[in-house]
């Protein structure tokens, strides 16, 4: 199976919403791309997961509701059981947050310290896979080049390599976010919150601050000066970490074949999708490169 923007999915959204007991009139969708996200006008947020992440979807439950014990604000699941299900699809249900935005990168750095901090959760909150999703947004991709396909899955398969050979030794694992970079840690009136929690896991905290370093050296989205003030937040540089090469390179290979992949039903990503590619085939030079954002 290959991974294709879904179509919006008012039916599903509509018989989820029965299931769960909310009126899904006048719903609006905010995001459609692998989950979709809608607003509800009563104040509730729900997100429809890719068929068979019945599990998933439950630790992410788990996982908002554990870190909410802890003292870590993130967003609020609705008090009633979920997920639910339709078309085999499963839904959960949010509290909506009030207006926010970006989070800076010092906040990200602080919110990380505090989510790293915390003793491992008694149930099973999974082991992160820096590589989740790689070869079907690559099966996806269908405006690359067979040749560009290839490499991107032999760059793919040395990483994972050299990650299951295992890393240097580094900080102690932890619960780790998987996707942290600011548009994921907001800031509201009352402070940052942790959203899109379907990624935690249990990995090396390397792996959230990479995100930073990779905005840093690799995209050129965060200044030298940010990046100064994020590692002097939380008090580590992981760019000095023998093994950073690899989880950048994991990150890297993420944000290429997320590009490459929406890029088969976006032409207008096309292009940045291609250079992103073209940037790590050495085809323009040294990092960062400079890479736009495309939703």
């Amino acid at each position: 199976m290959t991974t294709q923007d879904p179509a919006p999915s008012p039916a599903v959204l509509a018989e989820a919403c029965h299931t769960a007991g909310i009126d899904p009139t006048g719903a609006e969708p905010i995001r459609i791309a692998e989950n979709e996200t809608w607003r509800l006008p009563t104040g509730v947020i729900a997100r429809i997961a890719r068929p068979g992440q019945l599990d998933a979807a439950t630790r992410e439950l788990r996982v908002a509701r554990w870190l909410l014990d802890h003292n870590i604000p993130t967003v609020r699941p609705l008090c009633l059981p979920q997920p639910a299900q339709a078309a085999g699809r499963p839904v959960t249900f949010w509290e909506e947050l009030p207006p926010h935005e970006h989070g800076s990168t010092t906040e990200v750095a602080r919110t990380l310290k505090a989510l790293h901090a915390l003793p491992l959760p008694a149930f099973d909150v999974g082991r992160l896979d820096p590589f989740v999703r790689i070869p079907q947004r690559l099966a996806a991709a269908t405006t690359l080049d067979e040749r560009d396909r290839h490499w991107l899955l032999a760059l793919q398969a040395d990483l994972s390599q050299r990650w299951t050979r295992g890393l240097p030794a580094g900080l102690p694992p932890a619960v780790v976010h998987g996707d942290a970079w600011p548009g994921n840690i907001v800031r509201t009136a009352q402070g940052t919150v942790l959203m899109d929690l379907e990624r935690c896991a249990v990995g090396p905290r390397e792996w959230d601050l990479t995100s930073t370093a990779v905005r840093a050296r690799t995209t050129g989205a965060v200044s030298p000066a940010d990046y100064e003030q994020f590692c002097e937040a939380y008090g580590h540089d992981v760019t000095q970490w023998d093994g950073y090469e690899v989880l950048a390179g994991a990150r890297e290979l993420r944000m290429v074949t997320y590009a490459a992949q929406h890029a088969a039903t976006h032409p207008a990503w096309q292009q940045q999708a291609q250079y992103r590619v073209d940037c790590l085939r050495g085809r323009h030079g040294p990092r960062p490169w400079q890479w736009r954002g495309i939703m």
